[in-house]
Order: structure tokens, then C-alpha cells, then sequence
């Protein structure tokens, strides 16, 4: 069996729970990789595969964890080099190993040997590891129970119905929004200091009836935003964790940062170590990085004694599977740069202002749009993390279709709240209106499958119905709530 052989990852994980192989291991330099205990699996979308096990190398026994990857080269790329949480790998092993390589290095620098199960197996478990995904990957990845039978309603009915779904979805965030909004009122009002334990507020919360004047301090509207931004900023892997660091160093803190010509640098220092992401970086070596280390420190001493919030850890990010441009440090960079530009360029009063006085809804979203697309420059145009210089220039902390989901998923809800909270009816209909004009532009594997099933293809391009297919899918297909899907409803009946 060829060394280029494709199997799913989860196979192997298998594999290693149940030992199955053909004789013992050894590493390419010829010693026995004896597995005295093969770990627990962790469950987790983040850190190695197996945790605490226990494994002898020759002479020597090793307790730790175990990292499982298809091709050696995936310990790069899927930046595990980088990642802290990969410290305590004690093996690496990979099913395809084209240049024999013996070792991976994690990022504290230290050498872990890599073996290669293929050589370990016997063919015929590989060529039903090959059949496995073959088949996963001719029934499609989240192909609906229905795909085979609802043509028997129209692309009308279907669009109708998804329409619907994407009004729905759209609801549940301005409720989301509007309920963040009264918390953070009542935080100020009672000048309590997050975080609040398990978010367990008091009657006197819940009891009070929130009018437009309870809503004029211009400080919760930033801390909002700046919380919904950093949000979308982290994506689905990272995003508790942006929220987190925006709620850790908050609107009220950073205003009392002095405004001058290294502002954004202020802000990028206050975010690195609050973050805990410089916790680990060292001083020495590449001397741009030097010198930038330098100067963020000297910032975080200057402010160091306003800050009595609390400190996240490093452990906390996760790089695994991102691409580098949205390693959580470019995305951190971006955001200091909307930082300045809430705080001290007035965004919000800008954006009032455009929604307020342009008609076209076209030139509207795409004048928003333009304000979130983030050029990079400075020291993380060339990095992607602290320690080594990136392999190509980066263009944009913040690209046009992320610019697009921003639009989407966060400033047209938040000004439908704004809007309702003061009373505009027209204005917060307007926004509403430009959710359902709205053209998709970046893809979603969700909306990909879920169009595929749908026979909807063309219609994915709507935000709106993009929306409700991602409804669709996570609230009821994703749960085996067929009968309580219209479309189920009807095709199993």
C-alpha cells in the first residue's frame, strides 16, 4: 500500500485505542516505542489526542501526551509547533512519513520523536480505513435526511420556508444583543465590575423595566460593539475567548490609556497581555521582534497599575487547524486597530450618520462594509506569532469577507437594536431591509452542504436565506428534529 494513501484521522485514533498493530513499534532511528498505557482520548477540539500516557523509548519511560496527525507534515501546518498546549507531546505519530523524518519539535523548542504507523499495519486494516472515507466522502459532509426526497416541495416553498428561519435567526441575535445591552447598563448603574459569577444578577435586574433613557451613556454603546467585533474577529474557534479579552480590558479601562501618537501600539500591548499571549515570547533573537517586545512592555508597565482586571492565560487560544491569517495574534492586531477607531474616530456616530442619509441600500452596505476592511501594517504584516517572521507578506488583519460577516452578523442587528431602543421605527426597518438585500460573498460549509441538499444553490447567495440554512441545520437537522422542520413535515408524512 502506497505511502500516499488517504485515511480519516479519527480511523487512527482507533487504532491507537485498541493497539492494532501488526508488530512493535520503533522510531526511524531503530528504537522500540514500547505503549505502556495509550492515554484518554481528549474530546476536545483543542491540544494533543491522547493525554497522559505512558510510553517507554528504549531505556527510558515518558508520561505525557500523544499527538495523531494523517502526514507528518500536518505538525506544521496545522500549527502545532506553535501551540503551548503541545508541550507535553511525548510521541508523534502520523500515518504517511515521505522523508522518514524522526523527530517534530514543539514550541518550547523541545525534540519529540515521530514514528510512522503505516509501516506498523496491516494492509488489510489500511484498505478499510481508504474504503471508510471514501464512502464518508461520497455521502457528502452534513448532507440532510430528507436530500433524496424533497423535491416533492417547490424551490419556492423551500426559499419561503428558510426565509422564514433566516427572520428568525436574525431575532434571536438582536434579543441576544438587547439583553447584553440592559446587562451592561445595570453593571454601570450599579458600578459592579465584571466578571458577575455565572452571570447570576440580582432580582433587582431582572425586575427592572428598561426605558430609551436607561440606554444614553455613550460608553455601553462602545463596550457593546467592541465586544460584538472582537466576537466576529475570533471566529468560531476563538471567539469566547476574543469576548473574554474585550470584557477583561474594557471601554472604561483603555479610555484612560493617554491618546498619542502610539495609540494603537498602547492598545496592542494592553491586549497582548491581558490575552496572556506575550506571557511566553522571548526577548531574544530576531531583532524586529526584539525591539517590538521591548516597546509593548514598556507600554503594559505605563498602564500596568490602572488595570485591576483579570489575566488570561496562553493555554486559553487556539491555532489548531487555522489558517496563519487567523491565528488569533492578526486578528488581536486588527482589532486594536478598530479600537482607535471606536474610542477616537467616533465610528458609530459615522455609521449613524451614513445609514441616516444614503438610500442606496447597495452603496450603503458597501460604504459599512469599507470601514472594517483592516490593512495590515507594522510588525504583524510579517508575523504571525511572536516568535518567527510569517513566509509571505500579510495584506489585511481584516479582509473584505470578513468585513462582510461583520455587516452581517454584527453591525445590522446592533443598529436594529439602536434604533428600537430609541424609538426610529423607519431607520431600524431600513437596517432589517438590508439583511434581506444582502449577498452572500464568502462560503460556508454549512450553506454549501445544506444548498447541495436542498437543490438551492443559487439561493445560498442570499444572506438571508444563508442565514436560515445554517438554522436549518444547527436547531433541527443537526438534532433530528425532522418533524418539527416544515420541510420534514411534509416529505415524512
Amino acid at each position: 500500500m502506497g505511502r500516499e494513501t488517504k485515511i480519516k484521522e479519527s480511523a487512527l485514533y482507533e487504532v491507537w485505542k485498541h493497539q492494532d498493530f501488526k508488530n512493535t513499534l520503533k522510531t526511524p532511528d531503530g528504537e522500540d516505542v514500547v505503549i505502556l498505557e495509550r492515554g484518554t482520548l481528549n474530546h476536545e477540539h483543542a491540544g494533543p489526542d491522547f493525554r497522559n500516557a505512558r510510553i517507554r523509548i528504549g531505556n527510558l519511560t515518558y508520561i505525557g501526551d500523544i499527538e495523531i496527525d494523517c502526514a507528518y507534515t500536518d505538525w506544521k501546518s496545522h500549527g502545532h509547533h506553535l501551540d503551548s498546549k503541545y508541550n507535553k507531546v511525548i510521541l508523534h505519530a502520523s500515518f504517511i512519513n515521505k522523508s522518514n523524518y524522526s523527530h517534530v519539535y514543539t514550541r518550547d523548542g523541545r525534540k519529540v520523536p515521530s514514528v510512522c504507523l503505516n509501516d506498523f499495519l496491516d494492509p488489510k486494516l489500511i484498505e478499510g480505513m481508504k474504503s471508510e472515507l471514501e464512502e464518508t466522502e461520497n455521502n457528502g459532509g452534513t448532507s440532510l435526511k430528507c436530500h433524496s426526497i424533497n423535491d416533492a416541495i417547490t424551490p419556492e416553498q423551500k426559499e419561503k420556508i428558510l426565509y422564514e428561519l433566516g427572520v428568525h435567526r436574525f431575532e434571536k441575535k438582536c434579543k441576544k444583543i438587547f439583553s447584553r445591552l440592559k446587562e451592561l447598563e445595570f453593571l454601570r448603574e450599579m458600578k459592579i465590575k465584571e466578571p458577575v459569577v455565572s452571570y447570576d444578577l440580582s432580582n433587582q435586574f431582572h425586575e427592572k423595566n428598561f426605558t430609551h433613557k436607561d440606554f444614553g451613556s455613550k460608553e455601553i454603546w462602545q463596550q457593546l460593539l467592541y465586544e460584538l467585533l472582537f466576537e466576529a474577529l475570533g471566529y468560531s474557534k476563538n471567539k469566547t475567548q476574543m469576548m473574554d479579552l474585550a470584557k477583561h480590558a474594557n471601554v472604561k479601562f483603555l479610555s484612560r490609556i493617554e491618546k498619542d501618537g502610539v495609540i494603537i501600539e498602547k492598545y496592542e500591548s494592553v491586549l497582548f497581555h491581558v490575552s496572556g499571549l506575550i506571557q511566553n515570547s522571548t526577548v531574544a533573537g530576531e531583532e524586529q521582534t526584539k525591539a517590538y517586545l521591548e516597546r509593548l512592555n514598556l507600554h503594559w508597565n505605563s498602564v500596568r497599575a490602572l488595570y485591576d482586571g483579570a489575566l488570561m492565560d496562553e493555554t486559553e487560544w487556539h491555532f489548531f487547524r487555522l489558517r496563519p491569517q487567523n491565528f488569533p495574534t492578526v486578528r488581536i492586531a486588527g482589532g486594536a486597530k478598530l479600537l482607535f477607531d471606536l474610542l477616537h474616530g467616533e465610528i458609530i456616530k459615522i455609521m449613524i450618520k451614513k445609514i441616516t442619509e444614503i438610500h442606496n441600500l447597495t452603496v450603503l452596505i458597501n460604504s459599512l462594509r469599507s470601514m472594517f476592511v483592516v490593512r495590515a501594517d507594522g510588525y504583524w504584516r510579517n508575523h504571525y506569532i511572536f516568535d518567527e517572521p510569517a513566509s509571505s507578506e500579510i495584506k489585511y488583519f481584516v479582509g473584505a469577507s470578513r468585513a462582510d460577516e461583520i455587516v452581517v452578523n454584527v453591525l445590522i442587528p446592533f443598529f436594529a437594536v439602536y434604533f428600537d431602543v430609541f424609538g426610529n421605527k423607519n431607520l431600524s426597518k431600513k437596517v432589517f431591509k438590508m439583511y434581506t438585500i444582502f449577498q452572500q460573498k464568502a462560503e460556508n460549509q454549512i450553506i454549501t452542504d445544506v444548498a447541495g441538499s436542498l437543490n438551492l444553490a443559487e439561493s445560498m447567495k442570499k444572506t438571508i436565506i444563508a442565514q436560515g440554512m445554517i438554522e436549518l441545520f444547527r436547531n433541527l437537522c443537526s438534532k433530528n428534529k425532522c418533524l418539527e422542520c416544515e420541510i420534514g413535515k411534509t416529505v415524512f408524512s
